[in-house]
Formats: structure tokens, C-alpha cells, sequence
């Protein structure tokens, strides 16, 4: 059985393997039915006990599988749920009525009361959406808090994407439970100093910043988005972060995982087991595109998290910006 991490101040325990039902894995939009249900089965007896999706997510595509895939797993045995949303910044000036009709929505498709945790997917302080829009009076705190009141959901968080200052922040206002973390073998910054002429983005420690506010880690993109799980392209991928491309995080993937010590696992695993290691994580989020994706995350969970000594050997690569 997987082991379970606080999931910040909420009180909950999150399993530290956490299913992704996004675009970029998609096994719960593309796969076949009976794949979904075995899905579904394997990973509740595993003891994953949370599934992040968004209303973006295949365009609400995903949310409506999992409507009915988890309608078929009894009440006792459901894990947490958690989905987001993303406001139009050309219609800032009506955030309540946006959520509303968002989280309406996005529980129809998924055939229920309520959710977990509901996240926004905004970058912050690009497209004209900035802090003050989130913070600010009438702003996406106060129109969530409402929600909130009414029994929709328990918990708000964000993904901490954009401007990193403006991450932190929203981390230390208080007012989020949980963060939606890239952090990555090829790019640790978020949880660890990286050399200043780091040439992609810096995400300068937001992990650091989210253990002084109890606030959770959803560790999102372990396998940046295929190029650590993966030596070929799946054709699904797309960059996050700034200065980067697939070819180019292909080939630093493959610098990368030379300098790894052998007893690794397979390339996969090692990815797994490096966001495993890090002790402000709540959970990694897997984006699997096949069942044997699965299998091979429990194997790496089993194996335990990356050693101190194996990502020392990591340091010259991070070091240099993989020259």
C-alpha cells in the first residue's frame, strides 16, 4: 500500500502518487471503456486515494468519465477529487458569475455534490490577470469563500505557474490550501538553488515557500510532460516553461539521465522517485497514457524515494544548465 503524506493544514491524507487525468497522459480521455475501469480498480487497490482533473482537460472530457467511471466505485472506496478552472480575462469584471457557471458545470459532468479541491488555472500576472485580481476585494478569494459556504467544495487552491513572485505571494496570503508544483529533474527550481544563468524558468524555491505556510504540494509534469519518461516524443507534449521546446527537453532529459548511478529503475521511475524525495511534497501527479504506466509508478513508489547521493550526482548537469 502507498504511503500518505499530510496534504498541508486541510487535515487530509493524500497517497503520494496522485493519478493526473489530464490531456498530455490521457488515458481517462482516450482509453477504452474496460481500460478506464481497470484503471479505476488498480489504482484504488494500490491505495491512490486522489484523482486531479480540470474542466479544461479534454474540454470537460475528462471530468465526464470520471462522472461515470467513479459512479461505479462504492461510496466508502471514492478518492479525493479535485478540478480547476480557468477565468477569461476579457471578462474580469463578473469572476463571481465565471465560477458559478464553471463549477456548475464541471460538477454535472462529474456527477457530483461537490469536489475536494477546486484550483485555479491561471497564470498569474499574464493575459492582464494579476494577484490583485485573486486577492483583491471581490477578487477570486472572496467569490470562492461563497462557494465554499455552500457546501461545493472544502478547499481552494492554484497552479503556480506565471509570475513566481506573485505565486509567492498568493502561497503566503493564507488564503489557498494547496499549489499545483512544476518540479522536475529538468528543472528543479522549485525545490532547490539552481545557478544563475539558469536559461528556463526559475521558479526560485516555491516549495520552500509553501512548507513556511503549510500549504500542500501537488508536484505536477515529474515526467516534463513525456521527455524523462520517454526517449521518443508521443506527439502530445508541450512546454511550460520559458526557452524550451521538445527537441530541446528531449535532449537535456537524455544528458540528464547519463549521469544517473545504476538501480535507478527505468527512466520513468527514476523521475518518480526524484519528486518522491523531496519532504514538501503532498503527492506527485501521474499523467499515465497506459496501464503498464501505472505498474511501473507503483514499482518506483516501492523502491523509495531517490537518495541524496544518486541527485548529488545530478548537481553538475543543473550546475552547468546541461552544457
Amino acid at each position: 500500500m502507498l504511503n500518505r503524506r499530510p496534504f498541508g493544514n486541510t487535515g487530509l491524507e493524500v497517497s503520494e502518487l496522485i493519478l493526473g487525468a489530464g490531456y498530455v497522459g490521457g488515458i481517462v480521455i482516450h482509453a477504452d471503456d474496460e481500460i478506464r475501469r481497470t484503471l479505476i480498480r488498480r489504482l484504488l487497490e494500490a491505495g491512490i486515494n486522489w484523482i486531479d482533473t480540470a474542466e479544461s482537460y479534454g474540454d470537460g472530457a475528462s471530468e465526464e468519465a470520471l462522472g461515470w467511471l467513479l459512479a461505479e466505485v462504492p461510496e466508502g472506496d471514492k478518492p479525493y477529487i479535485s478540478t480547476k478552472f480557468r477565468l477569461d480575462p476579457d471578462r474580469l469584471d463578473d469572476i463571481p458569475g465565471q465560477f458559478e457557471r464553471s463549477l456548475t458545470a464541471s460538477l454535472e459532468r462529474l456527477a457530483m455534490d461537490r469536489v475536494d479541491l477546486y484550483q485555479l488555472h491561471n497564470p498569474l500576472g499574464q493575459d492582464g490577470f494579476d494577484i490583485s485580481h485573486v486577492l483583491g476585494s471581490g477578487g477570486v478569494c472572496d467569490s470562492l469563500d461563497k462557494l465554499a459556504a455552500q457546501g461545493l467544495f472544502d478547499h481552494m487552491g492554484f497552479t503556480a505557474l506565471g509570475d513566481v513572485g506573485q505565486c509567492k505571494e498568493l502561497i503566503s496570503s493564507g488564503r489557498v490550501a494547496s499549489a499545483q508544483v512544476y518540479y522536475n529533474m529538468l528543472n528543479p527550481s522549485a525545490g532547490r538553488d539552481v545557478p544563475a544563468n539558469w536559461s528556463t524558468t526559475n521558479f526560485e524555491n516555491l516549495i520552500a515557500t509553501c512548507q513556511e505556510n503549510n500549504v500542500a504540494v501537488m508536484n505536477i509534469r515529474i515526467f516534463a510532460g513525456g521527455a524523462l519518461a520517454a526517449a521518443q516524443p508521443h506527439g502530445r507534449e508541450f512546454p511550460i516553461t520559458h526557452n524550451s521546446s521538445v527537441p530541446l527537453e528531449h535532449t537535456r532529459a537524455e544528458t540528464l539521465l547519463a549521469a544517473l548511478p545504476p538501480g535507478q529503475g527505468d527512466r520513468a521511475q527514476a523521475a518518480v522517485r526524484f519528486g518522491l524525495a523531496h519532504p514538501g511534497i503532498s503527492g506527485v501527479v501521474l499523467g499515465l497514457a497506459e496501464l503498464s504506466h501505472l505498474e511501473d509508478a507503483l514499482a518506483a513508489a516501492a523502491l523509495g524515494p531517490m537518495t541524496d547521493d544518486v541527485i548529488a550526482d545530478l548537481l553538475p548537469v543543473w550546475e552547468s544548465d546541461f552544457a
